[in-house]
């Protein structure tokens, strides 16, 4: 006799998966019903391509202000931000408060049991200060390289890894968000905490979003915290509107707000943590009170590249490993700067397929080397000792040499000028989940990108006081090592972070050194692309933030090209497989925030901001 409430999981999975037939075709402004790759494929090429559920599609309007902006993935976070700002807050503290609103109100996404990039920009000129704030979650001291392995020697299926307590990395974003208050904040800590707290306790209406992930969700019913706060008696989940009230994460915020992040590292919370993680009756995980106790936020070098778009000399500033973000866009933009198409811009929103094919073999050649080289710098060396040297516009034109007129199937990693041959072995394509992102100017003239996330849709499926755990350890790559028994650089280390997909983005003019975009995504490995296309927009397309953003997704993470669906005509997709390309067509759900500087705006307007019309995103300011 099958169990009722197993019955209803995968009724959803069914139903939901069902609703993609026949309602791909979409424009603005159209709603496209919530759908979500199978529970028991994740761990296939569509699966990798498509890790963000989709949902509703809205229209969006560039957004103009005058002194501040705020960009996030929900109206109440937005707002959040807002009310923080107008209180004489920084940008650092408006970011604490909308993520605090999130962890809440989108839990699928990101929240306090999880981690985060936040890039910073504070000043113009020669007293300009970039900072790159490391919040990325760590592996447990007592996960060795084989946590992903069977008793066997292989990997075990990935959401056998994901759900339970195996894949649950020490969160970091508390942490690095305190040493960021500490550094840049203009008011109490206590203070940001406030409109997460009020909302937690007084209640939410459950968001289209968050209801259609939820649908669609197969695991986190199996939680029996997470089951008594997400769904009705009956195993569904509570309809859009419901009234969500989490009188548990109230207390915690509220404990986390009056004693700082300690309260969250040490304690009872921290036992309470690990306890979820060590005593999950079929997957236990490694994580310790000593990991919460001794994890440390990491202040890096934000790691920047120079580049021409028309005559301007541009600095595009972005996180350095374990982000393979940065470099992978870096490589993109400098690659197709070598190619006949590299100017070619869209004709009616529609993306010529020359330039699609330059792209897409451009990216091959960047996740090739993203494969090789890129993990935590902590324990992995960069070719030729920086990591500057994947970006070396010299090494570029080399690379560039490789792209021609047909689709590159097997693409090798390079060897940057000055490096010596890798010991290293590829790892493999694995599933990478999706984030949230936050954009931010404040009236001080500060600057935030900041990309959060807990990896999967609600993470590990384990719910502690009102909050999600992530599963960031399935970022890492399952094999520690090939066929031939070199070593996976992304491999499993103790107290390693795990390469990451996340690209927060400050762009500034090389010559004046003032801040000219804040961007950045979530979407797995496809927010390289997503960040990558709105940078071609606005740069060098001449588009408003919102135009750059309403175009088409697409990109190549490896042998397929995938298109967002409906978005591009038969003769497009026709002439790109003509070339011998895989192409997919997948819904792409990006969650795009982008602001950027006007240089000759409406008078009192010197901001224009757009958000993604494929989430429940607004833009916010004065």
């Amino acid at each position: 006799m099958s169990h009722p409430k197993r019955a209803i999981a995968v009724m959803k999975v069914l139903v939901v998966a069902g609703l993609l037939v026949g309602c791909a075709n979409w424009t603005v402004g159209d709603v496209v019903p919530a759908t979500f790759a199978k529970s028991n494929k994740q761990t296939s090429v569509d699966a990798a391509l498509q890790p963000e559920i989709a949902s509703q599609i809205r229209r969006n309007t560039d957004v103009y202000t005058q002194k501040t902006v705020v960009a996030s993935a929900n109206p109440l976070a937005s707002q959040a931000g807002l009310a923080i700002l107008q209180a004489g807050g920084s940008a650092v503290d408006a970011a604490i408060a909308i993520q605090m609103v999130l962890g809440l109100v989108e839990p699928q996404s990101s929240g306090i049991g999880g981690g985060a990039f936040l890039l910073h920009s504070r000043g113009v000129g020669p007293t300009r200060l970039i900072e790159a704030f490391d919040g990325r979650e760590t592996a447990p001291s007592g996960a060795s390289e084989t946590l992903f392995l069977n008793a066997n020697g292989q990997p075990i299926p990935f959401f056998e890894a994901l759900v339970g307590g195996r894949a649950v990395g020490t969160p970091g974003v508390l942490k690095m968000l305190a040493m960021a208050h500490q550094q840049h904040g203009k008011l109490p800590w206590s203070q940001l905490f406030e409109p997460a707290i009020k909302l937690a306790k007084n209640g939410f209406a459950i968001s289209p979003r968050l209801h259609a992930s939820l649908l669609a969700d197969a695991y986190l019913h199996l939680d029996p915290h997470a089951r008594a706060y997400f769904y009705q008696a009956n195993g569904a989940p509570y309809p859009v509107g419901h009234l969500l009230r989490n009188p548990e994460l109230a207390d915690v915020l509220q404990r986390i707000g009056n004693e700082g992040a300690d309260a969250f590292y040490k304690g009872e919370l921290a036992q309470a943590m690990v306890d979820k993680v060590q005593q999950h009756p079929k997957n236990p995980g490694h994580l310790r009170l000593q990991d919460l106790a001794q994890y440390q936020a990491i202040k890096r070098k934000a790691l920047c590249f120079d580049h021409i778009a028309h005559t301007r000399v541009l600095e595009i500033c972005g996180f350095p490993p374990p982000s393979s973000g940065t470099i992978a866009i870096g490589q993109i933009l400098g690659l197709l700067q070598h190619t006949p198409n590299a100017l070619r811009s869209p004709i009616q929103g529609e993306l010529n397929a020359d330039w699609l094919h330059d792209y897409a073999q451009a990216s091959r050649l960047a996740f090739a080397d993203r494969a090789l080289y890129v993990a935590d710098p902590d324990f992995v060396q960069a070719p030729a000792g920086d990591w500057q040297s994947l970006l070396d516009p010299a090494y570029l034109k080399l690379r560039a040499q490789l792209i021609g007129p047909t689709s590159l199937k097997q693409t090798p990693a390079g060897t940057p000028l000055g490096a010596q041959k890798s010991v290293y072995a590829p790892m493999s394509d694995q599933v990478e989940f999706g984030t949230s992102h936050i954009s931010v100017v404040d009236a001080y003239g500060n600057t935030l990108a900041m990309t959060t996330t807990i990896e999967s849709a609600f993470g590990a499926r384990q719910m502690v006081r009102g909050f999600l755990l992530n599963n960031e350890l399935t970022d890492f790559s399952f094999a520690p090592t090939d066929l031939q028994g070199r070593p996976i650089a992304n491999r499993v280390q103790a107290n390693k972070r795990p390469r990451s997909s996340m690209s927060p983005t400050l762009v500034f003019d090389k010559r004046t050194g003032e801040l000219l975009m804040s961007t950045g995504s979530p979407g797995g490995e496809m927010i390289i692309h997503f960040t990558a296309k709105t940078l071609l927009g606005v740069l060098h397309w001449g588009m408003t933030p919102q135009q750059a953003i309403d175009l088409p997704n697409f990109g190549a993470l490896g042998d397929p090209m995938v298109v967002e669906e409906k978005r591009f005509s038969a003769e497009t997709l026709q002439s790109l497989r003509a070339r011998g390309a895989e192409v997919r067509e997948l819904a792409l759900t990006s969650g795009l925030q982008t602001i950027v500087k006007l240089p000759n705006g409406p008078a009192n307007k010197n901001w224009i901001s757009g958000t993604d019309p494929r989430r429940e995103g607004v833009v916010l300011g004065q």
